[in-house]
């Protein structure tokens, strides 16, 4: 398993192409979450060595439902985990293959999925790592978990509030709140915690019964890609972790 029919499609079209739409996520957030789910139903696809045709693949976090659809269209037998029903009836999509539970304690038996996948959640609970352990127990042996976050000291880590959470999170929520009359929908402390790719490779590095065999930046192209490998710039540089291990077996 490698990385290698992800990385023909990380190219710096597909990341320009999904920066542009990352404006349109608090305008138009069909727009935005259709665009994030194609793309990642394309980078699971390209990275599981078997096809998506008939795989059962779990989504931790999957939000409204426009996953869904991404990956039932490639024959998938998909289900996804939210534990917001506010978030879970956002888009008024259907959800008969949701359940509404806690990532750190999913609903079901061990071993039960060909592939675990958590997309841009880590960083919005306060446990990440109990959620990581929950995606390897679920996921059959020789089965792939991913997992995929913004790192908080990156350009993104901020969500809505910007640059601004480099002058800290609560300050940078304040300063939200008065601009705009409203707290932000990311939280810091509530619902957006401080999550650094160190922590996510320490734990990706001693995990048990799985290992990692890829990781990379997100949303950056290929050439880019080397900068995980540098402790301090991944932080910044990377924006995005993704974390690929495969299942003992």
């Amino acid at each position: 398993m490698s990385a290698t029919g992800f990385a023909r499609q990380a190219t710096w079209g597909r990341a320009r192409r999904l920066l542009h739409e990352f404006t349109f996520e608090q305008t138009e957030p069909d727009r935005f979450y259709s665009a994030l789910a194609e793309d990642t139903a394309q980078m699971v696809e390209a990275l599981y060595p078997e096809s998506l045709s008939g795989a059962t693949v779990l989504d931790v976090g999957g939000g409204p439902g426009f996953f869904a659809d991404a990956f039932t269209r490639r024959g998938a037998d998909y289900l996804s985990v939210e534990p917001d029903a506010g978030e879970m009836h956002a888009a008024g999509l259907d959800h008969r293959t949701a359940i509404r539970a806690q990532g750190e304690h999913l609903p079901l038996r061990t071993g039960s999925v060909d592939i675990a996948y958590s997309s841009n959640v880590a960083e919005h609970t306060a446990t990440p790592w109990e959620m990581a352990d929950e995606l390897v127990r679920v996921t059959r042996p020789g089965g792939m978990i991913i997992l995929s976050y913004t790192l908080w000291w990156g350009p993104f880590g901020g969500h809505e509030m910007g640059l601004t959470h480099y002058a800290g999170g609560h300050r940078a929520a304040r300063w939200y709140t008065r601009r705009h009359g409203r707290l932000p929908k990311n939280l810091y402390g509530v619902s957006l915690f401080p999550i650094t790719a160190q922590a996510g490779l320490h734990w990706a590095r001693h995990v048990a019964d799985a290992e990692l065999v890829q990781t990379f930046p997100r949303y950056l192209p290929r050439w880019a890609w080397p900068v995980v490998n540098v402790p301090g710039l991944r932080e910044v540089a990377a924006t995005n972790l993704v974390m690929v291990l495969h299942k003992s077996v």
